[in-house]
């Protein structure tokens, strides 16, 4: 009897560990199978909603399955990213973000989250600051602008502290460039572009593509992008090397995180639909018309280079002595 008894033991045991076992590949065979929420860390136009509509746009047709956009700006990206960090770990409720979020792990203190609350599905896109300024303005380049900077203030408007375009200006201003000047933050690029068409703020740093139709119509002007070489979407507009500052990189990428405990199986589903759907060339000549490169990694590229985007991030917030 204590033999048979043993023997039925061992065999739920074992039973148990093979249906957990499987657990996981189940889960992604039917997921997913209901609407999922991408929730967007910034507003409506802006780097992060551009990119999640996409995304969220593929996906729906590749899953057969809606994906529904919710924009929840505000606090630089962490509103947004607490709510995900909080939600159900069963891949329903998504993330779109942007260096932001390596950003605020050093930036900010009181997140109401930890970054590792979070884990990366995939990265997206990648595209490079840039620095524009009303068509009024005297300075015709880069290097005009900050010339005039040296002995006067300017304003320039951002999408809000403790973004990576911000960060990346407020490191150019006072460690590179070594002028005088006043951040105002809008919460979002969108109303920082109308800021600075309205003349009500002297210039705008922002990644790319919300600014890109602006530049190309002749209502902003390009004064230099923070990137090794020009950017096809806008190619009149020089670098900053171009412009007499060399090795001075700034961009911001995109990505897609889902709450730290998602089973594996539904990240490495995700992972894989997102990075065939941004190799399509429907999604690719979107990319690159509003400014953006395409960016497809594994989720194991993807987990170590955030790791090394919150070291990188860390350096430039202690340099110019962020906090939030």
């Amino acid at each position: 009897m204590m033999v048979c008894l043993k023997t039925t033991v061992w065999a739920l045991a074992i039973g148990a560990l093979a249906i957990a076992g499987l657990t996981q590949p189940v889960a992604a065979q039917t997921y997913p199978s209901q609407n999922v929420t991408m929730i967007v860390a910034f507003p409506a136009g802006g780097l992060a909603d551009i990119i999640g509509r996409l995304v969220s746009t593929k996906l729906a047709d590749r899953l057969k399955q809606s994906f529904v956009v919710e924009n929840r700006g505000g606090g630089g990206g962490n509103i947004a990213a607490k709510a995900v960090a909080g939600a159900a770990a069963d891949g329903y409720t998504l993330l779109t973000t942007t260096s932001a979020l390596a950003v605020n792990h050093t930036a900010s203190k009181n997140k109401g989250f930890e970054t590792s609350d979070l884990r990366p599905v995939a990265f997206v896109a990648y595209s490079p600051d840039v620095l524009a300024v009303h068509p009024d303005n005297p300075a015709k380049n880069l290097k005009e602008f900050i010339a005039a900077a040296k002995t006067k203030s300017f304003t320039y408007g951002s999408a809000g502290p403790g973004t990576g375009p911000q960060i990346g200006a407020e490191y150019f201003f006072q460690e590179v460039a070594k002028v005088k000047y006043v951040h105002v933050p809008f919460q979002g690029g969108a109303p920082a572009i109308t800021a600075v068409l309205g003349n009500h703020v002297d210039s705008i740093v922002l990644t790319l593509p919300p600014v890109t139709p602006q530049i190309r119509n002749g209502k902003l002007r390009g004064l230099g992008v923070a990137n090794e070489t020009r950017n096809k979407a806008i190619p009149d507009v020089p670098t900053y090397g171009e412009m007499g500052f060399p090795n001075v990189y700034s961009g911001s990428w995109v990505g897609v995180f889902a709450p730290a405990k998602t089973p594996d199986a539904v990240v490495a589903k995700l992972n894989a639909e997102i990075n065939a759907a941004m190799k399509d060339a429907d999604a690719l000549g979107r990319l690159a018309k509003a400014g953006f490169d395409p960016v497809v990694k594994s989720v194991a590229e993807s987990n170590g280079y955030f790791k090394s985007e919150i070291e990188r991030w860390a350096t430039m917030v202690k340099a110019v002595g962020f906090s939030n």
